[in-house]
């Protein structure tokens, strides 16, 4: 083979390596996974017995069961459970299952054992942060010191599905302390304001907090039922996600299912569908950011398999 040749078929061979990336879907990071056993001796303080849908055990083995063939690379946990020790069951289970890249546990700030708790739940590097309901609480001085804490441990704050007072509540939070990583959870699913002065002022913190690079938002609970079926066509679900697309940009939004709560309103292929078709119509770029880095830049998971990206 001649020099000439030779240059030609390495030029075919980094082509088709690069169509090749190209077709490769995108691999994805579930941001937002419950894990329980109500088999467990002690129970769980939730969900309740009387639910069907959510009443069963619930773990990795499961969720694998629900996602496969949709390339689910893995999941964070955020923690369901108010008990302190149900901090540390996530954290083992999690010990032996690699498809856990990180969970949000659940710790009360302002508490006079927070600081202890955290110190203890932050040694394991797959403790990624905390969900808690800070509204009414941003004047709190110990929550907000405890919130600090959190901060400078690297650890992110996960708020729970923001309504008007929340909302208000997260841009003093983020005022107060700029360092905090926040991740806004369920934005999709948020029931607007039908007072138009209430309205107006939960869209303007909204546009506040989306000008805040520290904060990010999770598109999850998408799913809408149409005539008592639910409805995968993007055309219903597109004037919502342009508005947070518009809000937040390509580098703060995030994945999530809210797995098996998204059960409720219809399957994890169909919810997947919705958003799929959406961001791969902004581009791969677009597309990788939200399926998986901007989780990335958010939580700081730890990779623990080859096929995670």
């Amino acid at each position: 083979m001649d020099r000439r040749t030779f240059l030609f078929a390495a030029a075919g061979i980094a082509a088709l390596d690069t169509d090749a990336e190209a077709a490769a879907p995108t691999p994805i990071i579930d941001t937002h996974v419950h894990l329980y056993d109500p088999t467990r001796p002690q129970g769980v303080p939730w969900p309740d017995k009387s639910d069907a849908t959510l009443y069963k055990p619930t773990l990795p083995d499961r969720f694998r069961s629900v996602t496969k063939g949709l390339g689910i690379a893995g999941l964070i946990e955020v923690e369901c459970s108010p008990w302190l020790e149900d901090n540390q069951w996530v954290l083992d289970i999690a010990a032996k299952d690699r498809i856990i890249v990180g969970t949000v546990g659940h710790l009360d700030p302002g508490k006079p054992d927070f600081r202890k708790h955290l110190e203890r739940f932050q040694r394991n590097p797959l403790f990624r942060g905390i969900r808690y309901d800070f509204r009414g609480q941003v004047s709190t001085p110990d929550v907000v010191s405890d919130l600090k804490a959190l901060a400078d441990a690297g650890l992110e704050l996960d708020s729970p599905q923001p309504d008007p007072v929340l909302m208000a509540d997260l841009v003093r939070l983020t005022d107060r302390i700029p360092s905090l990583r926040v991740v806004i959870d369920h934005l999709p699913n948020v029931e607007l304001p039908t007072e138009a002065q209430a309205r107006s002022a939960y869209e303007s913190n909204l546009r506040e907090v989306g000008k805040r690079p520290q904060v990010y938002a999770k598109i999850s609970e998408v799913l809408q039922r149409v005539g008592g079926q639910v409805s995968d066509d993007l055309n219903l679900y597109k004037p919502r996600l342009d508005e947070f697309w518009d809000i937040f940009g390509q580098d703060r939004l995030i994945f999530a299912s809210n797995w098996p709560v998204s059960d409720i309103k219809g399957p994890y292929p169909q919810l997947l569908k919705v958003v799929r078709q959406y961001f791969a119509g902004k581009g791969r770029a677009a597309e990788e950011k939200f399926f998986w880095k901007n989780s990335l830049a958010a939580y700081r998971w730890v990779k623990r398999e080859p096929s995670q990206p």
